[in-house]
């Protein structure tokens, strides 16, 4: 079935800064109404200069940013009707939290009786009811960040743009302000564009996620399928917790290939990105997807040997640091439920299923 027309639309979008080197690289990209989409990437990636050439902060030194079916590469960021959420809170100390939340209404001359109705509600969705009358200085920063959230959402915007908003926060209070946006954005069915470079808060919030390495989109999916199908090494390495081994590839067959590790042990798995026999690979796989076998002997397929080195308590989970021949250390995730637990010292055997080994060039 085919997508309706996207809210927003990049194409071909190109940022430099000097005249030399590209930050964001041909990008095109369709953002969805109604959507929470998470840019993600590491520092430098371009994620933030999407953004804010989105924003209108920046604009492209070439192609074209289309919203609802109009150009807006031209449009002041005043004129885009969008909220802005960052990570430094910029609310005014001098103002009162109403005052605060009531600016773009004041901007766009929007009468005062209307402005009372339209902050009351504002600070009532971000659960700070009441506190209308205090000054930013007297809150918390988590309330802060509420602040501002009521500020980009008080008029209306036809677009939510949040820039590392939880960055500033303890890691307790972000993951509660996490299930709170989202939460938030399922009541008000805005379409928001959140940048991060925390996976896990993308992985949290998002319907979508756009990883960023380089100045391009490395894969752009769903949560669940970005998690679950890596399409490439760096989204592998970047988006979740994950084991590598380094091998060289005996046989390809569609869609899987055979590989073999300098241990001499043979695996198979799903052959990422057409590699062909010989080359060097890498074998990559989630830590919660590798089964841990004591005793000498192997009993599943797809197995190699390994010695525990260290077994750390995660609070949830045991997570397990083994030694494998000529290989980085591997970790593995155990469930606090399971009935035999390795000891360091011990001699296991990793069983690593195919349909959840990934092969990358």
């Amino acid at each position: 079935m085919a997508l309706p027309e996207p809210l927003v639309r990049f194409t071909g979008v190109q940022k430099t800064y000097d005249g030399v080197t590209l930050v964001v690289r041909d990008l095109n990209l369709d953002i969805q109404s109604g959507e929470f989409l998470s840019l993600l990437g590491p520092s430098g990636s371009g994620k933030t200069t999407t953004l804010m050439m989105l924003a209108g902060f920046e604009s492209p030194t070439s192609g074209e940013i289309i919203l609802a079916g109009k150009p807006i590469t031209k449009t002041p960021p005043h004129k885009r009707n969008f909220g802005m959420v960052f990570q430094n809170y910029a609310l005014f100390p001098h103002m009162s939290i109403a005052d605060n939340v009531a600016y773009p209404l004041t901007v766009r001359k929007v009468e005062k009786s209307e402005r009372e109705t339209r902050v009351k509600k504002a600070l009532d969705m971000v659960h700070l009811s009441g506190k209308g009358d205090r000054f930013p200085g007297q809150l918390s920063g988590g309330q802060q960040q509420r602040v501002a959230l009521a500020r980009a959402l008080v008029f209306n915007p036809q677009l939510v743009l949040m820039d590392e908003p939880l960055g500033a926060l303890d890691k307790q209070l972000r993951e509660h302000m996490q299930i709170e946006l989202k939460e938030l954005h399922r009541q008000l069915g805005l379409t928001f564009v959140y940048v991060t470079h925390d996976q896990s808060e993308a992985l949290t919030m998002s319907d979508r996620v756009a990883v960023f390495n380089d100045g391009l989109i490395q894969q752009i999916d769903v949560v669940t399928q970005l998690y679950e199908t890596p399409a490439n090494r760096f989204v592998a390495g970047f988006v979740g917790d994950n084991t590598v081994f380094s091998a060289r590839v005996e046989n390809t067959q569609p869609g899987q290939c055979s590989i073999t590790l300098p241990c001499g042990s043979c695996l198979s798995g799903v052959d990422v990105n057409a590699a062909s026999q010989g080359q060097a690979v890498q074998a990559c796989i989630r830590p919660e997807r590798i089964k841990v076998q004591l005793g000498t002997e192997p009993r599943a397929a797809n197995s190699l040997p390994a010695t525990v080195n260290d077994v750390i308590y995660f609070g949830d989970h045991l997570r397990l640091r083994c030694t494998v021949a000529n290989q980085a250390a591997a970790t593995v995730k155990i469930a606090l439920s399971s009935q035999t637990v390795p000891q360091p010292g011990d001699t296991v055997w990793l069983n690593l299923p195919p349909e959840h080994l990934r092969i990358y060039l």
